[in-house]
């Protein structure tokens, strides 16, 4: 059955990311999972690392590894403000694992240092999120 369109746009500090109509947008709120549906009702949320699913209609799905960000809808539009968020088809695993030991020495080397031991925690979550949707 299809779904109502409306639009929608995905930016990070880059640029835009995603700009156009959708029947529907999944993503992960810090209170859990969500699917946003044309004539929502006025939303604020914050995201946390995610697959970002964007569907074009049923069967036509992007996705995007959805960094932390931001989650507003309001007036039939949805607007989500992400660190990052890349197309999971471009993501490369090496890369990520890459980051993702970057990640971990930094929590072993932040010692007593409690804001970089958080900024460290939260890039670990993250990577080891995008690396589960390429394994």
């Amino acid at each position: 059955m299809a779904h109502a369109k409306f639009p929608v746009e995905v930016l990070t500090p880059e640029g835009e990311v995603f700009n156009g109509e959708v029947e529907m947008v999944s993503t992960r709120t810090t209170l859990g999972q969500i699917g946003i549906l044309a004539r929502h009702a006025p939303l604020l949320a914050t995201l946390e690392p995610t697959e970002l699913r964007l569907y074009k209609t049923e069967t036509d799905v992007l996705r995007f590894a959805q960094a932390e960000g931001y989650l507003q809808v309001g007036g039939n539009h949805a607007l989500l403000l992400v660190e990052e968020a890349y197309p999971v088809a471009e993501l490369d695993v090496n890369e990520i694992r890459e980051r993702l030991q970057v990640a971990e020495r930094e929590i072993e080397e932040a010692g007593e240092d409690t804001e970089r031991r958080r900024v460290a925690e939260r890039d670990k979550r993250r990577w080891e999120r995008f690396l589960s949707l390429v394994q």
